[in-house]
């Protein structure tokens, strides 16, 4: 897991960009997550390289041509290896090579790397969880049907 600051100017960048974008459809938080998604696709390319390619997909393609998918989520907390990583049950199908992870500090002035996992293999080794389920290991109600991964079981880097 890596720690990164993320600077006024890199957080007008996303603002401008979530504006830009909308509010996407199943969107989980109607839109409210478009800034922090988009810092946190800033954050992925920071520790990873390559280049941002805003697709359905994927969001970054590494120097090697690996495909990735970014997936972020804010919190009030800095992460801890046991918390998890969740893929929403509406986008499994997306045609990435890897997914990446990444948390954003609610108020916007950092972030944690929390590191990569190839797709394929992780709808293998994840738990579904369905909507409303609640998680006493880490004190959160499910907002959607989705895939966890525990942030201990994630790689650094790809492949």
């Amino acid at each position: 897991m890596k720690y990164v600051s993320i600077s006024v100017c890199l957080y007008n960048r996303a603002q401008e960009k979530a504006k830009s974008l909308g509010v996407l459809k199943n969107s989980i938080e109607g839109g409210d997550g478009n800034v922090a998604g988009f810092l946190g696709e800033y954050v992925a390319r920071s520790i990873l390289g390559g280049t941002l390619s805003n697709t359905y997909d994927y969001d970054l393609i590494t120097p090697a041509g690996h495909l990735i998918d970014v997936k972020t989520k804010r919190t009030n907390y800095t992460p801890d290896q046991d918390y998890e990583c969740s893929i929403s049950d509406h986008n499994p199908h997306q045609m990435c090579d890897y997914y990446a992870f990444v948390r954003v500090h609610n108020n916007m002035k950092c972030a944690w790397f929390l590191g990569v996992y190839p797709r394929k293999k992780y709808f293998e080794d994840s738990i579904f969880l369905t909507k409303g389920c609640y998680c006493e290991d880490n004190n959160f109600t499910v907002k959607s049907n989705c895939h966890n991964l525990s942030i201990k079981d994630l790689y650094e880097k790809v492949d």
